[in-house]
């Protein structure tokens, strides 16, 4: 299946029609069907076209969401959660029309309990809003996806970042949730306690499941106490092959780095006139570590022998933070300055994941791919848990680079699974990667369709993502 070729479901427009009228009785002006806000509710960034809802809701609090989950269960109508609309493979879209329920408003940080790193938060709460809320604390939350996403979304896509080598992804850093079922009914997976073992693990099942088993209405995380030190830098490379190797020396030899990211070349060159870095066109690992005065240096220079070892060149580093914040400011822009590459034209954003032995081999596989077939292509990384994205920057007009494009991301995904790997690290499966999850997972796509029937009989929450049920 082609990228594009994306299925519209079923509608059920006498129920839609219906649900439509109950809700604007209930919520009034919080209920919008103008077509500029729907197609804002369907948007993502990328260029798999938008299929919008029919109408939006503004939630305020988990009643609202119990009223909008009732009404649409009771006729049958799709609910599609939406955060910031920051995701990558269609999350958000509605293919079989429907409600979406915007959490813009569900924004509140609940609890902060310090002393047992742990806070609950609504849906709605942004990564940044709650790192700048935690501050005084002495406490961060530490998953850093490039957008400034929703704890509610990030958690729904199992979303990781640069510092998911040391701290883990979503699913490392998510203590419990509460969500609103098919039923209508708000359940809590669990409590705040660090483990448990009771009964099914809930809040696993719940974290990465890209809204379509329930609606998530609060969020309680594990938090991190803020380092003495934090100190990184970059160093440059002859080949990108030689960078990767060094991260899997890094890995192997248990270097505790906190980020260590890959940028080749070709990013680099963006990256410098994008975000006004001035670093040499090189295949280039940004490195960060945390802890104390004494440990950051020694790890700086356990790493430095390393570069050193991979025929890298000197590691330069810095503990100044205006110098990093500019440094991994980049980093996270490089959606944007990727697509600055090329005028007028968009950007597929693709990820995979493969075993730390394998990514010298699937990183300098790839480019080679990218260049034989005269794609735009830079090459971004979280190396050091083995996964790394590509931004193909494309005109989606032209049919014929289209499927020059569509044919790589086939091929980088049978790459990755090839060694072991993953379709997807961290944006997901949505409607983009449904035919790989497929070839992943075989048969327990099944077993997942089962847990689906049996928690959402009617397939109303965000019907077509992750696999279709026939």
């Amino acid at each position: 299946m082609a990228l594009q070729d994306l299925r519209a479901g079923t509608r059920n427009e006498e129920g839609i029609a219906r649900a439509m009228e109950k809700l604007k009785a209930q919520f009034g002006e919080r209920f919008q069907t103008g077509e500029a806000i729907r197609h804002q509710h369907a948007h993502t960034l990328t260029y798999i076209p938008p299929q919008l809802p029919d109408g939006v809701v503004f939630a305020e609090s988990a009643d609202d969401v119990k009223e909008v989950v009732r009404c649409c269960a009771a006729l049958k109508v799709p609910v599609i959660p939406f955060g910031t609309g920051s995701s990558l493979e269609g999350q958000v879209n509605a293919p079989s029309g429907g409600i979406s329920i915007d959490f813009s408003k569900m924004n509140r940080i609940l609890s902060v309990n310090a002393e047992d790193l742990d806070c609950t938060v609504e849906p709605g709460v942004t990564r940044e809003q709650l790192n700048v809320h935690l501050r005084d604390t002495g406490l961060f939350f530490p998953i850093d996806p490039g957008a400034n996403a929703s704890i509610g979304g990030m958690a729904s896509t199992r979303a990781s970042g640069t510092n998911a080598v040391r701290y883990g992804t979503m699913k490392d850093n998510v203590l419990s949730v509460t969500a609103v079922t098919a039923s209508g009914e708000e359940i809590r997976t669990a409590r705040r306690a660090r483990k448990s073992s009771a009964g099914y693990d809930l809040t696993r099942l719940f974290v990465g499941a890209e809204g379509t088993l329930g609606v998530l209405t609060s969020v309680t995380l594990r938090l991190q106490g803020i380092p003495a030190v934090i100190a990184g830098g970059v160093c440059g490379f002859p080949t990108l092959r030689d960078a990767s190797n060094a991260v899997i020396m890094t890995i192997q030899l248990g270097i505790p780095v906190a980020r260590i990211e890959l940028v080749n070349a070709l990013q680099i060159r963006a990256c410098n006139a994008y975000s006004g870095l001035s670093l040499i066109e090189q295949p280039t690992l940004f490195v960060e570590f945390h802890g104390s005065e004494d440990s950051v240096k020694l790890q700086s220079e356990e790493f430095s022998a390393v570069v050193a070892e991979c025929g890298g060149g000197a590691f330069d580093w810095t503990s100044d933070p205006q110098a990093r914040a500019k440094l991994w400011k980049a980093r996270h822009d490089v959606y944007f300055s990727a697509k600055s590459l090329r005028s007028g034209c968009n950007v597929i954003a693709t990820d995979v994941c493969v075993p730390i032995s394998r990514f010298a081999d699937c990183v300098a596989e790839t480019e080679d791919d990218i260049n034989a077939h005269g794609l735009t292509g830079p090459i971004v990384g979280h190396a050091g848990d083995g996964n790394f994205h590509v931004s193909l920057v494309i005109d989606d007009t032209d049919p014929a680079e289209l499927a020059k494009a569509e044919a790589f991301v086939a091929r980088l995904n049978t790459r990755a699974l090839a060694m072991d790997g993953t379709c997807t690290g961290e944006h997901g499966i949505g409607q983009g990667k449904i035919p790989y999850l497929e070839r992943e997972l075989g048969g327990a796509v099944d077993l997942m369709r089962q847990v689906k029937r049996a928690l959402d009989p009617d397939n109303i929450f965000n019907p077509g993502k992750i696999f279709h049920l026939d």
